[in-house]
C-alpha cells in the first residue's frame, strides 16, 4: 500500500486542469484544514475531495468491489477511511465550508467528466 498515490494522483490532475481551464484558482492539499482536501477554493469558501471508488467505498460502483481475499483487513481499512470521510466533512461544513466530493467513476469518461464538472461549477456559481 506504500506505493498507493495520495497527491496528484490522475483524477485530480484532470479536475484541476478542469478548473484552471475555466478560471478558477486554488490551493492544493491545504494542511491547515482537516482531511488536507485535494483542492480547496478559498474565493468560494469550497473544498473538493477527489475519491478513490475502491478506497472510499463508493456505494453501488463496480469500482468498488471487495476484494476476494483477506476480507476482514479491507473491510475494516475501507470502513475507516468511510468513517474518516464523514468526520472530516462534518468539521469542515461545522467552519462553513462548502464540501464537493468528486469520485474516480465520474470521471471515467467524457460524458460523465463533463458533467462533473459542470454540476461543480454550477455550484461554485452559487457563492
Amino acid at each position: 500500500m506504500a506505493t498507493v498515490k495520495n497527491k496528484n494522483t490522475k483524477p485530480e490532475v484532470l479536475v484541476r486542469k478542469a478548473l484552471f481551464k475555466k478560471g478558477y484558482r486554488y490551493k492544493v492539499n491545504d494542511k491547515t484544514l482537516s482531511g488536507s482536501p485535494d483542492i480547496v477554493l478559498p474565493k468560494y469558501h469550497t473544498v473538493i475531495f477527489i475519491h478513490g471508488c475502491f478506497w472510499h467505498g463508493h456505494s453501488n460502483c463496480s469500482k468498488a468491489a471487495k476484494p476476494k481475499s483477506n476480507i476482514g483487513f479491507w473491510e475494516s481499512k475501507i470502513q475507516t477511511n468511510m468513517d474518516r470521510d464523514l468526520k472530516v466533512k462534518k468539521e469542515l461544513k461545522k467552519l462553513g465550508w462548502e464540501v464537493f466530493t468528486v469520485w474516480e467513476c465520474e470521471l471515467k469518461n467524457k460524458k460523465y467528466f463533463d458533467k462533473t464538472i459542470t454540476k461543480l461549477i454550477l455550484k461554485l456559481k452559487k457563492h
